[in-house]
């Protein structure tokens, strides 16, 4: 994947922004992950860390809004 790409991501626009920290989205991406293994229903990853409680609904729509989605 273009590093440009990866510019792009919500984490990674979480991250950039102040929202959440690295191990918050590292923490996401694995609970995805094995969710995604176990067969359960895709989560997003922004929809993971609300409800962990790590980030707001507004922020979530300010990464959106940034990522043009």
């Amino acid at each position: 994947m273009p590093i440009k790409k990866l510019d792009k991501r919500f984490g990674t626009v979480a991250i950039k922004k102040g929202f959440v920290e690295p191990e918050n989205v590292f923490e996401a991406m694995e609970i995805q992950i094995l969710e995604n293994l176990e067969g359960t229903e895709h989560r997003l990853i922004g929809q993971i860390l609300w409800e962990k409680g790590y980030i707001t609904t507004k922020q979530i729509d300010e990464v959106v809004k940034f990522m043009d989605i």
